[in-house]
Formats: C-alpha cells, sequence, structure tokens
C-alpha cells in the first residue's frame, strides 16, 4: 500500500526539464524530496504537494526522499505528446510516450527493416553502478566511438532519477540513452530490450552499447529473486539478435555475506542457468589469491564450458574516473573499499573497445 502525506514546497535545490530534487516540510519537519516534471509538473516554493512517503517512512532505498504525487497548485496538464504507447500501463502515472517501434515515428521502418546487430559489443550489467566505469572503460579507449546506454525497467524507472547518466551525458561519455520496458525519459523510448537494441544500432548508429538497470536493484537473498537476472536473458537477447555479448561480472570480496565473495552467487546463477547463449565474460586482473578463488569458482561450475573469460587490466579506468572527478560507489562502498567490482565493468568498457 501506498503511504500519502501533504507537505508543502520550501526550496528548489535543483533542476532540469526532467526532474526536481527539492525540500518540502511536511508539519514541522523538513525533508528531501523528488518530482518529475513530465509526469506531475513543475513545482514551485509554496506550493502544496501530494507526497508518497511509503519507502522513507519504511527505510527501503530511494536514498532518503519522498516522491511527489500531485501538486495541488497545479493540478491539470495540457501536454499533447505525441505516441500511443503507454508506460506504468493501468496505474494512476500511466505515461503516453512515442516509441521508436510505432508506424507515426519517423525511425519506424529502419525498426522494420532491422537485419541483425552485426557483431555490435553489447556490455550487460546487473547493476547500475556498473554503467560509469564501462563507460570510461570505453571511451578511455575509443573516446569517438558511439556509445549508447539502454536503461532496462529492472530498478528506477524514470532514467531522470540517474545522476550518473547526467553526468556521463554532460562529459560526453555515452552519445544517446533509450529507455526500454516500464523505464521512461530516455532520449528515444522502446517497447522491450530487442527493440531497444536495434534502435541502438539503426537510430543512434552505436558503435557499442551498455545495457543495465537504471538505480535500485531489488534483492532478496534467494537464488531467483532478484531483478539482476535479467541480465542473462539480455545476454540471449544480444546473441538473438547477432550481437557480441559481454557480460560484466559482480565480483566483491569485502561484502560480509559470503554468498557474494568472489563470483556473486547472483552471477554464477546468470551464468549458469540463466544465460542460455554465450557471452564473453570479463575479469579484471587480481592478485593470486583472489584469482584462484574465481578460478576455482568457474571450474566448479563448468562454466567456461559455455562462456569465454577474458582477463583484462583496467586500473587505468580508475585513474581516468579520478581525473574527471567521478566517484564510484556499490551498496554504499567506494572504489577503494572494492576496487575489483568496479574493475570489472572498466575492463569490458576495455574489451568492447578493442572489438
Amino acid at each position: 500500500m501506498i503511504t500519502k502525506k501533504v507537505g508543502k514546497v520550501v526550496e528548489i535545490d535543483k533542476k532540469n526539464a526532467d526532474v526536481q530534487w527539492i525540500k518540502v516540510t511536511i508539519g514541522d519537519e523538513e525533508f528531501s524530496a523528488i518530482n518529475y516534471p513530465p509526469t506531475t509538473g513543475m513545482v514551485k516554493p509554496g506550493d502544496e504537494v501530494v507526497l508518497n512517503t511509503t519507502a522513507v517512512e519504511h527505510g527501503l532505498g530511494t536514498g532518503g526522499y519522498h516522491l511527489v504525487m500531485l501538486n495541488l497548485a497545479n493540478m491539470e496538464s495540457t501536454a499533447k505528446e505525441e505516441g500511443h504507447i503507454m508506460k506504468l500501463r493501468y496505474t494512476p502515472y500511466q505515461i503516453k510516450v512515442l516509441a521508436v517501434e510505432e508506424q507515426a515515428n519517423p525511425h519506424h521502418g529502419k525498426i522494420s527493416n532491422f537485419k541483425n546487430l552485426d557483431g555490435i559489443p553489447v556490455m550487460i550489467g546487473s547493476l547500475h553502478s556498473k554503467l560509469a566505469p564501462a563507460a570510461l572503460g570505453y571511451k578511455l579507449v575509443k573516446p569517438r566511438g558511439r556509445l549508447v546506454y539502454i536503461m532496462t525497467d529492472g530498478g528506477a524507472l524514470p532514467i531522470a532519477f540517474s545522476k550518473t547518466v547526467t553526468t556521463l551525458k554532460e562529459l560526453e561519455l555515452i552519445d544517446g540513452t533509450i529507455t526500454v520496458g516500464h523505464a521512461f525519459g530516455g532520449d528515444y523510448e522502446a517497447v522491450n530490450v530487442y527493440s531497444g537494441l536495434i534502435a541502438a544500432k539503426e537510430v543512434l548508429n552505436a558503435d557499442a552499447v551498455i545495457i543495465c538497470m537504471g538505480p535500485g536493484v531489488v534483492g532478496t537473498g534467494t537464488k531467483w529473486g532478484f531483478t539482476g537476472i535479467e541480465q542473462g536473458d539480455i545476454i540471449n537477447a544480444v546473441n538473438i539478435l547477432e550481437g557480441r555479448a559481454i557480460a560484466i561480472p559482480r565480483i566483491t570480496f569485502k561484502d560480509k555475506r559470503d554468498r557474494h565473495k568472489g563470483l556473486s552467487h547472483h552471477t554464477l546463477t546468470i551464468l549458469e542457468k540463466v544465460a542460455l547463449q554465450p557471452a564473453e565474460v570479463c575479469l579484471p586482473a587480481l592478485p593470486r589469491h583472489e584469482s584462484e578463488f574465481l578460478k576455482e569458482q568457474i571450474r566448479e561450475r563448468r562454466l567456461d564450458d559455455k562462456h569465454i573469460f577474458v582477463t583484462i587490466n583496467a586500473e587505468q579506468v580508475i585513474d581516468y574516473a579520478n581525473h574527471l572527478k567521478i566517484p564510484f560507489s556499490t551498496m554504499g562502498r567506494t572504489v577503494e573499499e572494492e576496487p575489483y567490482y568496479f574493475l570489472a565493468a572498466g575492463a569490458a568498457g576495455v574489451l568492447a573497445a578493442q572489438v
């Protein structure tokens, strides 16, 4: 169920056309909140707003933000966007988009006439925190390559929520975005992963693609109950469309949970059970002990019978991030605490650029 409260906007911290980061008061208390103008219109100080307070009140992972559901000072919208595809379908927040597949879209013919991805490298991650190091790894080696990010709906649905995407676009480290499924707000919209990949090649002329969910993975501690399991299905999709699937593994050695040590149980399940098609799996250069630990995990499950494991030294990606002042973090841990997690993604970017 949704927990709702009425608050008053007191300050606009920062904004663009797609998102406003604001301060609101509820009674005598002040909170951080997010407003998405494409769905609720712009808010201004003094406006009363209806807030979804559910996640904050239950201590869930929205980063401590309430979400504006309705601006009581601006309840009507006169927007007349084109398109017939609804995202967030049959919810109170369903929105209309012009998807690349639609006949009214000028790119419809390119999508209809698609033949194959022609070997385009597609880096596939299971967490949003893989995006930045993968993009930096690619652009470090191939700065003029056209890199497209496809955001799935396994995490946050509005792409505007991702500060990482905003930063990477500003620095021209990604050259275009596509939101698929119920994710929305990219430069282009697509109905699913397949048409999103097709649009990356045919519409955005991508030389390489990164595909992963937005911020906010869902996990349950069980083998099958996590949204990152989509990585296996995406590996299959890339193969079906004749692209080059490059899987970014989740590698940690500082996580206190044994199931995430080395190759996370998530990655192992995806590569062993879900991915029916092969992928190149990028491993960073590791110290001997950690390297042997990963090799044993791979041998034990015979993962190298199906997939190709490639080891790449990606230390320069960390240096590049420091130079650009782009911080990496995952689950509250920095690159200093969990370097191999980020080096795996950087290695995937380097490999994709070498194609």
